[in-house]
């Protein structure tokens, strides 16, 4: 099992899960989760402990959003780019977008790194740097999964009308 699939697996990503992880709603109010994560650290400065609860809410709520949220099919840009998630997971994904999503996730561990710097500090260029980078290479790389979804439905099509 690879690491992608253990952490899979830790997070109880089932088919229909993934089919739920797949909503537009749930893709983007997980996007709208980074602000509101970052805001309740942040508040530590006024609110000093009582922070965490703002953290728990927001924790919460991710947990909660791969529930609360219907399955879908893959029609959408966000659920096709989901869907391409799941393959890459599932160690179906070709080795040219392992390359660039390898990178793109570089790109979003270093957004991160700048978030906890920003954060830390309570320092606002590289929170906002951060934030930035981070969302801007998590849409390229749902964008790309949607690209390795797409793909893999033709060439499934292509076999079967081979097989025909």
């Amino acid at each position: 099992m690879s690491a992608k699939q253990g952490v899979a697996q830790t997070f109880g990503m089932t088919d229909q899960a993934w089919k739920r992880h797949a909503n537009p709603w749930s893709v983007w109010t997980r996007f709208a989760a980074i602000p509101a994560m970052e805001t309740a650290v942040w508040s530590r400065a006024w609110l000093g402990w009582w922070c965490l609860i703002g953290v728990a809410a927001v924790i919460a709520w991710l947990w909660l959003n791969v529930h609360i949220f219907g399955p879908v099919e893959p029609v959408s840009w966000a659920a096709k780019g989901i869907y391409g998630e799941q393959l890459h997971v599932t160690g179906h994904a070709p080795r040219a977008h392992q390359r660039v999503l390898r990178w793109l996730i570089a790109a979003g561990l270093a957004g991160f790194g700048f978030i906890a710097w920003g954060l830390a500090a309570l320092s606002i260029w590289p929170l906002i740097f951060g934030t930035t980078l981070l969302v801007l290479a998590q849409l390229w790389r749902i964008d790309r999964y949607g690209l390795l979804f797409e793909q893999h439905q033709s060439d499934a099509a292509s076999r079967t009308d081979r097989q025909d």
